[in-house]
C-alpha cells in the first residue's frame, strides 16, 4: 500500500516540493524577490522617511536619556515607595539643575577654549607640518623622500579644500543652516516630553506590543523582545557610562601635564569615545597636534596620558561596566562600523553597534525556530536538549 501511494508521486514533488534544502532555498529567493521589488518601489517610503526625519531625532535623544534613567526610576520606586510620576519630576528637576549649572559654569569656558582653538589651529597645524618636514630631511628617510611629500602635499591640499568647502557650504546654505538649527531646537524641546511618558509607561509597551501576535507566539516574541531591551540597555548605558570616564581621565591627565585646552579636548574625547575602537583615536589627533606645537616634551606627555588612559578603560572601566553583555567579536564590530558609517553617516556609526545586536537577536531567534520546525538540525537539537 506504500508503494502505491509513494508511486503517486511524481519525481517533482519528491526532488523540489518535499525537498527541505531546495523549500529553503524557494523562501530565500522569495526573500530576496521582495527586497527587490521594494527596492523599485522607494517612492512609497518617502513619507515614512519624512516622518521619521522630523520625529526621529527626539525619539533617539529620549531612548538614550530612558535607558540611562530608567534604572534610577525604577530603583527610587521600589526602595522609597514614591509614585512614578513624582520620582519621575524629581530627577527631572535634578538634570535640569544640573543643564542649567553646565551652562552657567562650563559652556563659556568652552566657548572660550573653541574659538582660541579655531584661531590658532592653523599655526598649529602649520607648524606640525612644518616639523615634520624637518624630521623628514634627515638622511635615514632618503628611499621614502617622495612617498612623505606626496603625503604632505595631499593632506595640505585636503585641509585647505575642507576648509573652503566648509566656510563655502555655511556662506551659500544660509537656509539650510537655518532648517537645521530649527531641527535641533524642537528636537530638544520635545525630547523631554517624550522622555517622560516613556518613564512613566514604557515598561509597560513589550506587554502591549505581544497582544498583536497570536497567542501561541506571545511568549517568543516576548523573550524576544526582553532580549533585545537588555542588549540595548546594556550597550547604551555602558557606553555613556565609559564615555563620562574617559573624558574625567583625559581632563584629570590634561590638567596635571598643563596641555592647553583640556576641557574642551578631554569632553571631544569622550563624546568620540561613543565611536567604539575609532573615537579615541580621532580625540587623539587635535591634542597630538596641539602638543607638537607646544614642545616635543608635552608631545610625548600627551602619548603618555593617552596610553594610561586607554590601559585604565581597557582594562578596568570597560569589562567593569560593559563586560561581554553584547558578545560582538572585535573584528564585527569594525566591520558593522564601517558598513553603517557608509550607509548613514555619524548616525549609523554612533548606532551601528545597537541596532546591529537588536537585529542578531532578531535573527537568532528566527534561526533556532528554523532549526526547530525544518527538521534538518535533529542531531544537533538533541545534542542540545542533552
Amino acid at each position: 500500500m506504500t508503494n502505491k501511494e509513494g508511486a503517486k508521486h511524481s519525481w517533482f514533488y519528491n526532488w523540489v516540493v518535499n525537498n527541505r534544502l531546495v523549500s529553503s532555498l524557494t523562501v530565500i529567493l522569495l526573500i530576496l524577490l521582495i527586497l527587490f521589488v521594494l527596492s523599485k518601489v522607494q517612492w512609497l517610503f518617502y513619507p515614512i522617511k519624512t516622518l521619521f526625519g522630523i520625529i526621529g531625532t527626539p525619539i533617539i535623544i529620549a531612548g538614550v536619556f530612558y535607558y540611562l534613567l530608567n534604572p534610577i526610576v525604577d530603583r527610587v520606586e521600589n526602595r522609597f515607595k514614591i509614585k512614578r510620576v513624582w520620582s519621575i519630576s524629581a530627577i527631572f528637576i535634578v538634570v535640569l539643575g544640573l543643564i542649567v549649572w553646565g551652562i552657567v559654569a562650563i559652556i563659556p569656558i568652552i566657548q572660550q577654549q573653541i574659538m582660541s582653538l579655531l584661531a590658532n589651529w592653523p599655526d598649529y597645524w602649520n607648524k606640525v607640518v612644518e616639523e615634520s618636514t624637518k624630521f623628514s630631511n634627515s638622511p635615514h628617510f632618503d628611499s621614502f623622500r617622495d612617498q612623505l611629500d606626496n603625503f604632505n602635499k595631499q593632506a595640505s591640499e585636503q585641509y585647505s579644500k575642507a576648509t573652503s568647502s566648509f566656510f563655502n557650504q555655511t556662506l551659500n546654505s544660509v537656509g539650510g543652516f537655518v532648517s537645521r538649527v530649527t531641527t535641533i531646537a524642537v528636537s530638544i524641546i520635545t525630547a523631554p516630553f517624550i522622555l517622560f511618558y516613556l518613564l512613566k509607561d514604557g515598561h509597560k509597551l513589550p506587554a502591549y506590543l505581544v497582544h498583536f501576535f497570536p497567542t501561541k507566539a506571545r511568549k517568543s516574541i516576548s523573550e524576544v523582545i526582553k532580549e533585545m531591551n537588555s542588549q540595548v540597555s546594556n550597550y547604551v548605558r555602558g557606553q555613556l557610562i565609559v564615555a563620562f570616564c574617559v573624558g574625567v581621565m583625559f581632563l584629570i591627565g590634561y590638567w596635571i601635564i598643563g596641555l592647553k585646552f583640556a576641557l574642551l579636548l578631554a569632553i571631544s574625547a569622550g563624546v568620540l569615545n561613543l565611536v567604539p575602537y575609532i573615537g579615541s583615536f580621532l580625540a587623539l589627533v587635535p591634542a597630538l597636534v596641539v602638543g607638537a606645537f607646544i614642545s616635543p616634551l608635552m608631545l610625548i606627555k600627551v602619548i603618555i596620558v593617552f596610553g594610561i588612559e586607554q590601559t585604565l578603560e581597557g582594562r578596568f572601566i570597560s569589562p567593569l561596566v560593559l563586560g561581554n553583555s553584547l558578545k560582538i567579536h572585535p573584528v564585527t564590530i569594525i566591520f558593522v562600523l564601517l558598513a553603517s558609517g557608509k550607509l548613514f553617516g555619524v548616525l549609523g556609526v554612533i548606532l551601528g553597534i545597537p541596532g546591529y545586536a537588536v537585529i542578531r537577536v532578531f535573527v537568532t531567534q528566527i534561526f533556532l525556530w528554523y532549526k526547530r520546525y525544518s527538521g534538518l538540525y535533529l542531531e544537533e537539537i538533541d545534542s542540545e536538549s542533552h
